[in-house]
């Protein structure tokens, strides 16, 4: 069993809240068990609560995230869809 130091742990809770990936992301990206991650997000989250302006940052971030996601998901739908010209070619036959 590899023992991690206290820095790595803190590196791995900290990448773990501010990246926006799963879990099971980083906890593979780090070559650790997900449990384990777990226990040290728990550990060493911070206890006091986050200040406003970083709450109005995280919640900008999420934001900005969903509207990557739904422009990512209609840029790939036209790219599969096929051009008005040769669309009208599928719709008479």
């Amino acid at each position: 069993m590899i023992k991690h130091s206290e820095e790595f742990k803190q590196e791995a809770e900290r990448i773990t809240l501010t990246s926006g990936l799963p879990r099971e992301r980083v906890a593979s990206d780090l070559g650790i068990g997900k449990s384990a991650l777990g226990k040290w997000i728990a550990q060493y989250r911070p206890t006091d609560l986050i200040s406003a302006p970083q709450a109005d940052l995280a919640r900008e971030n999420e934001r900005l995230r969903f509207e990557n996601r739904v422009l990512k998901e209609e840029r790939h739908i036209l790219n599969v869809w096929p051009a008005p010209s040769t669309r009208r070619k599928f719709e008479m036959a």
